[in-house]
């Protein structure tokens, strides 16, 4: 038989049809391959990990009882230090020991604790808070916008840190104040004036989408607001969302650190017999650092590092995130 010959026009229709038939990638796939070839963002990914299965299994990981009083000789310095006025280190206590002779590196090991929770779980909070507040002002427009706009410049004019110290005092010994030991007043502080930022985003991604064609073929086909918000509007929106919560959590713990520095964080429980699931926070460590720097400098190396690794992870994964989903890259 005599093979049939294409024309070179033929041959470039049946390529454009071959990628055509191909399944195309979803964009949030593209996208994270391109984090993954972020060598910064992985291993920030893999800091935070750790950090969490460190604040998950404190309690496993932990060498001593973090409010026990092992030595039985006030302070000691840490491991490596083999004479510290008068004082050796010993290798149990591979940070030392504080004034009351507690294990520093099991305290540290359960503050990862408080400072993982208040990095994520007001930032869920708040992005429940900014996102629903965003869309309504954005697709509803008119005076709801006008409302909803102008109560967030109220919020966003208050000093953040300001209002945490504000609502810490007034409500510290209240029985909200003393739910947790603290903490859901913490939770609640941080949460409540964060959302602003985020709404302000979400607000300007609704505009620029409630009048894309398959918003409007949604409306043609009778589908209701909250579906085209929901189910149409937000998924388009959550690359800005995504990068926003990246970067939102170490502010979070940031804020507890300066709020636990200042003495208004945790509440710490003492009773070595009754260990709470929360029970110091690296800003907590910090203040008693800072207080005994002279003669116990480890009290603050210890806390202050992990703050430093956790806040340089999350940036690193924040800015990982933002170029991968930055649709001008999507075709990198």
């Amino acid at each position: 038989m005599n093979q049939m010959k294409l024309s070179d026009q033929d041959k470039t229709k049946i390529a454009s049809l071959d990628v055509a038939a191909q399944p195309k990638r979803d964009l949030l796939v593209d996208a994270f391959y391109r984090l993954l070839r972020n060598k910064a963002a992985v291993a920030g990914f893999v800091v935070i990990v750790l950090f969490l299965l460190i604040a998950i299994f404190a309690d496993v990981l932990s060498p001593h009882n973090p409010l026990q009083m092992n030595s039985g000789k006030g302070y000691l310095p840490a491991a490596w230090v083999k004479d510290y006025n008068g004082k050796s280190g010993e290798a149990q206590f591979l940070f030392g020991t504080d004034t009351l002779g507690r294990d520093v590196l099991s305290r540290t090991i359960y503050g990862a604790r408080v400072s993982m929770a208040v990095g994520f779980l007001p930032t869920m909070v708040i992005l429940i808070i900014g996102t629903v507040i965003g869309m309504l002002a954005g697709y509803r427009g008119g005076w709801i916008d006008n409302l909803l706009m102008r109560i967030t410049d109220v919020v966003f004019a208050f000093p953040d840190l300001l209002f945490f110290i504000i609502i810490t005092i007034a409500l510290r010994d209240t029985p909200i104040g003393q739910l947790m030991n603290g903490l859901f007043l913490l939770f609640f502080a941080l949460a409540l004036v964060n959302w602003v930022g985020l709404a302000r985003v979400v607000r300007g991604q609704v505009l620029s989408l409630k009048e894309k064609e398959f918003v409007e073929a949604a409306r043609c086909i009778g589908a209701s607001d909250g579906r085209i918000m929901f189910k149409h509007i937000l998924p388009n929106s959550l690359g800005p969302i995504i990068i926003i919560a990246a970067l939102t959590i170490p502010g979070m713990i940031i804020t507890e650190a300066i709020l636990g520095y200042l003495g208004l964080g945790l509440r710490p429980p003492t009773n070595p017999n009754d260990l709470p699931v929360f029970i110091t926070s690296w800003g907590d460590l910090m203040l008693q650092g800072q207080q005994a720097i002279r003669t116990q400098p480890w009290l603050l190396l210890a806390p202050a590092s992990c703050v430093s690794l956790v806040v340089l992870a999350f940036t690193f994964l924040g800015d990982g995130l933002r170029d991968a989903l930055d649709p001008r890259l999507q075709g990198s």
